[in-house]
C-alpha cells in the first residue's frame, strides 16, 4: 500500500524541481544589447520620439527625415530634445546586437542599463 503512494509522491516532487530548476534559468539570465539605437533629425542632430523613425536606413549625409542613430552600451541615453553625440548612423557597420527605439525618453540612464531584458523576452535584434 505504501510503495505506490512513494512512487507517486517522488515523481511529484521530482518534477516540481526540475520545473522550478527550469524556470529560474530561463528567467534568470539577463543579456542587454551592444547597440541601442534612437530616432534623431539629423539637420538638428536632436532625438525625437522613436515612432518618428519607420525603416532601419542608414543616414548617409543628405535626405530628410528621421534617421536611427545608434549608441554603445556604455553611452548615456539623451531624451527626447537633446543634441546626441558620440553615435553613428551607420547602422550597417556594426556588428552585434542593436536595440531600436524603446529606451527612456527623458534619458540619462546608459545603453547597457535602459537594454536589460530578462530571459523571457526582450527587443534587441541581432545586426551585421
Amino acid at each position: 500500500m505504501t510503495t505506490p503512494t512513494r512512487r507517486r509522491m517522488r515523481s511529484t516532487s521530482i518534477s516540481l524541481g526540475i520545473t522550478a530548476l527550469m524556470a529560474s534559468s530561463l528567467t534568470g539570465c539577463s543579456s542587454s544589447a551592444d547597440y541601442a539605437a534612437v530616432c534623431v533629425d539629423p539637420e538638428t542632430e536632436e532625438r525625437v520620439d522613436d515612432d518618428q523613425c519607420d525603416d532601419d536606413s542608414d543616414y548617409d549625409g543628405s535626405g530628410t527625415g528621421f534617421f536611427w542613430y545608434y549608441l554603445a552600451a556604455r553611452s548615456v541615453v539623451p531624451g527626447v530634445g537633446s543634441t546626441v553625440s558620440g553615435g553613428t548612423y551607420r547602422g550597417s557597420t556594426l556588428n552585434g546586437s542593436v536595440q531600436r527605439g524603446g529606451l527612456p525618453t527623458t534619458g540619462g540612464s546608459t545603453v547597457k542599463s535602459a537594454t536589460t531584458k530578462g530571459g523571457f523576452g526582450g527587443s534587441s535584434r541581432g545586426f551585421g
